[in-house]
Order: C-alpha cells, then structure tokens, then sequence
C-alpha cells in the first residue's frame, strides 16, 4: 500500500514539474503536494550561489516573507550547508537532539509540543550540487527515516532534470532569438543599408551596388534627380566601407561661391588673399584615410577642376597661396543631378575628369519609378513624426494612400517627407485624410496649375473619403458610422448610396 501511495505522489510531482515553465511555480507545486502527501509541516528548496558561496531559500512552504530572507548560509554552514557541501543527503529523527542545526529562519520555536523530523538531500545536475530540498514533518517512530530520505532523493532527481530541461528551453530561446537577430540584421543590410528606405526591384538593384562598390576605394559618381537620396548612398559606402573608422567629409558644391570653393577643398596659407588671416587646412587634408562627399560636383568651375583631377590622379594638392605639396589618402564620392556629358559637350565640364569620377556610377531613381516605396516611405515619416510630435496617428485614409500613389512626385523623396510631416502638424485624429495633405496632391498636378476639380467635385470627394473610413471603422455597421459622423442613418445610406459605396463591402 505505501508503494503504491509513493508511485502516486511521483506521479503527481511529475505533472507538477511539467505543468509550467516557471521554475519558481512548479517549485510551490512540488512543496504544496509534498506538505499533503508526506504530513509536511514546512519544506524548502535552497538554491546555491557559486560566485558567493552563499545559500538562500528559493521557494518554501510553511515560511513568512521574513523567514525565507533570514534563511541565509555558508557552503558547509548548519545541516543544509553540509549536504550542499557534500553532496550526501541526511535524515534527523529529533530535530531538538542535534546540536548542527541551526535554525536561521527561526521557525522552530523552543518549547514546541510536536518533536520535528528533517530530511535534507542535495539535488545535482550532474556531478554538481545546485542546492537541496529540505522538510520538516512529526516526529514518528514508526516512519522510516531512510525510506523517507531515498524518496525525497527520487524527488530531487526529478527536479534537477526539470532545471536542466528549463535551462535546455531557455538556452535554445536564446539561440534562436539571436538567429532571428542575425537574419534580421542581414535583411536589413541587403534591403535596407543604414537610412535608405525601399525594397522595390530598383532599389534592390541600388542596394546591391553599394554592397558591391563599398569593399573597394573605387571612386563613385551617385546620379539622381533632386530629392531621391544620394547622400544616403554616399553615407553607405563609407559606413560599410573598409574606411568607415575614418573621417566622413561632406561638401556641397554648390552652396560655396566660386571663388572659395578651392580654398574650402585644398585649404589656404596665411595671407594667399583677403581675409586669410591664418593658415586653414582643406576637407581634403581633413578627410585624410576617410572618405570625401563632393555634392552637386557639376557645379564646379574649370579651374578648380584641374585641382581636383590632380588629386585623383596623383592623390595631392598644395594649399592656396602655399608652395608645399600634401599627401591625401582620401576616397572621393561625387554627386550630381546635371547631365555631365552634355556639359563636356559644351565644354563646361573637362572630359578627363568625367572619366576620372564616372568609374563606378550608381542612377538613384526618383520616386515616380518606385511607386511600390511610397507607402514604405509614408509610413515610416509617419511614424517618425508622429513620434516627434507626440500624436498617435496609425495611419493613412484608403483616398490618402490613392492621392500619394497617383501623384508624381517632382521633389522626390525630400517632397514625399516634408508632405508626410505637414499632414501630420495638422491631423488631430488618429487618421491621416486627403485633406491633410497639400493641394498639390489633392489635384494631382504641380502646384502652378489650376485646380483640376470644382468645389463641388472636392466635397463630393471628401464625404466619400469620410463614408467609406466610417465604415472601416465600424466594419460595415451603418448605425454605428452613422453616429461618428454625427448624421442619421438615413442621410448616411443616402449619400453612401449617391457616392456608390456599399457598407458590404466592408463587413
């Protein structure tokens, strides 16, 4: 009969531990059916801390809050330090009658009616001792003590294999978080390098380019229109570049005047003209082992442009005024929006430097050819001016999203961003509508043209847009639309039906 009670209270231990994943509860079950089945009147699991050779109470039964901190030893300290120590369980008969105990917890009061018996016995992964489950239970002549022991060991071999497959899980957890981290990582490095956002198939084909061109000093000419980003590549290259520890300097050609421009690229020495009261070193002394991003480059005169083939050529330069030849270790990035070979045809732009920069040329396309960005591109200055500005905007209105994809764009990207962050400086919903973004939009054309609808077709067009986001709201629910717009139910299915939306469509 007491065989078949203990192959039940397994059983139920058994369940206990694969009942959950928090250690710490299946630990309180395990105590919890120990206390009903052994008569336990109090039961602890210590846990060893190896670093400190300290031993504390991880879960108990039968403990105050109080009792469960005080519960602190040493490796070797009272009866549950030894057999941590030792790794060899021990059963007292008379807790009263052995002098090691200790009672730190100061739950065994002296004086006690009931004389207490105490099991202790180590549990291991492994060879290694981890800590001990420990219980009181009263004092019983008859209760064999060794039976007891070897039980309580069953138990703590049962419980070590539960930690270890706990720690199993939780390492593979972690295994595969990092592996998601890794594959995210290298996703966003294929498809997305740094702040460039797209994966439409020309931006996948610009993605690979920079990958391509970044593990060489080759010098690259970025071409694009105004607006789509060439900066963003050029800040690649370096960054994914075997340079990226160096200086990154940036200089826009053509916001310099024309007589200071070689000054600003090569520096000049005190008293080369007016106003250079001191020597002053060049981006290019300063972009020294780094990277050198010349923007707008067919902005740059003749004669600066002489300079500059130097310095592909032979990688040096002498300061204005100044007689010293410097050394550059410098990668050049130029930048355009001009058609360079119609300027060498007219002689504007030397022909030797053309060829000297075209070595590598990457085309960023305007966002006209990229109309699956759009709404990648929205959504992120969305949400990252909605976060600016302390809005909790989710999203854009399906006539929102038909504006931004039928328009084209002549601004590009920069034109995409400024419109997404003035829609969302007016928008005091969580929905960006038609109406929050500019005219230029809400007619299709350039913003020197007339309108293209009456005043009549525009508030046509902006209950249609406020019908049809009711209903999405409401997934097709007339009353409840009919009530955020503030109408009643009747003039609501009129105008849905004048405007042709059907409330269907949208269950």
């Amino acid at each position: 009969m007491k065989r078949i009670e203990d192959i039940t209270l397994l059983y139920e231990i058994s369940k206990a531990l694969n009942e959950h994943l928090d250690l710490k509860k299946s630990l309180y079950r395990v105590l919890e059916i120990l206390s009903s089945s052994m008569n336990m009147v109090r039961g602890t699991v210590t846990i060893l801390d190896p670093l400190r050779d300290e031993i504390s109470i991880e879960v108990a039964h039968g403990l105050s809050r109080t009792a469960m901190e005080k519960g602190k030893y040493k490796l070797g300290e009272g009866i549950t330090g030894r057999v941590i120590q030792t790794g060899k369980a021990v059963a007292i008969p008379k807790i009263s009658a052995e002098p090691l105990f200790l009672d730190r917890t100061a739950s065994r009061k002296s004086g006690l009616e009931q004389e207490l018996s105490f099991i202790c016995v180590p549990v291991k992964r492994g060879n290694q001792v981890i800590g001990a489950i420990s219980v009181d239970k009263p004092y019983n002549e008859s209760y064999s003590l060794q039976e007891g022991e070897k039980l309580m060991s069953v138990i703590a071999t049962m419980v070590a294999r539960h930690v270890i497959n706990l720690e199993t899980i939780r390492l593979e957890k972690e295994h595969l978080r990092e592996e998601n981290k890794r594959l995210r990582n290298e996703l966003e490095n294929r498809y997305r390098i740094t702040d460039i956002i797209g994966n439409s198939n020309k931006m996948r084909e610009v993605y690979q380019m920079i990958s391509q061109v970044s593990k060489s000093n080759a010098t690259v000419l970025v071409r694009g229109e105004s607006g789509t980003g060439k900066e963003l590549v050029a800040n690649s290259i370096h960054y994914n570049s075997s340079r990226s520890k160096g200086p990154f300097v940036k200089v826009n050609c053509a916001a310099l005047p024309a007589t200071l421009i070689e000054s600003e690229l090569f520096g000049h020495e005190k008293g080369a003209f007016t106003g250079a009261i001191k020597q002053k070193m060049g981006k290019f002394e300063l972009a020294n082992k780094g990277t050198i991003f010349l923007d707008e480059i067919g902005s740059i005169g003749l004669d600066v442009q002489v300079s500059l083939l130097r310095v592909l050529q032979e990688k040096e330069f002498e300061r204005v005024g100044g007689h010293k030849t410097i050394k550059t270790d410098v990668r050049i990035i130029t930048a355009t929006n001009k058609n360079l070979e119609e300027a060498v045809e007219q002689e504007s732009f030397r022909d030797d430097l053309y060829y000297r920069l075209n070595v590598f040329p990457i085309y960023m396309p305007p966002l006209r050819e990229r109309k699956t960005d759009i709404l990648l591109l929205a959504d992120y200055f969305l949400e990252k001016y909605a976060k600016e500005n302390h809005k909790d905007i989710r999203r854009f209105s399906t006539p929102a999203i038909d504006m931004l994809m039928e328009y084209h764009w002549p601004g590009n990207v920069r034109e995409l961003e400024n419109c997404i962050e003035r829609a969302v400086l007016l928008c005091e919903e969580k929905v960006i509508h038609g109406h929050h973004l500019p005219p230029t939009l809400q007619t299709g054309t350039e913003s020197n043209s007339l309108p293209a609808f009456s005043m009549d077709d525009a508030v046509a067009n902006l209950e249609r847009e406020m019908i049809i986001d009711a209903l999405k709201n409401t997934r097709g629910n007339i009353s409840v639309a009919s009530e955020l717009l503030k109408t009643t139910v009747r003039k609501f299915s009129y105008k849905a039906k004048s405007h042709g939306v059907d409330h269907r469509h949208y269950r």
